[in-house]
């Protein structure tokens, strides 16, 4: 109920939103700075901690 303090219904509005999150994903691949293989990002897994299947360097997210 209303009381004119500002405790009645309809007011304050103090809640949080359902704001997007970070990291969410998208459709990121990975390359190879070496010799430009692209490939899938997979998901948990960094494209730093990836190996190159065609030359065996460190991929990088692109």
């Amino acid at each position: 109920m209303p009381r004119g303090d500002g405790t009645g219904p309809g007011k304050g509005g103090s809640g949080r939103g359902q704001g997007q999150g970070r990291g969410a994903g998208g459709t990121a691949n990975c390359v190879c700075p070496q010799c430009g293989h692209v490939q899938a990002h997979q998901r948990g897994k960094p494209c730093t901690q990836t190996v190159c299947p065609q030359c065996g360097a460190m991929m990088t997210r692109q």
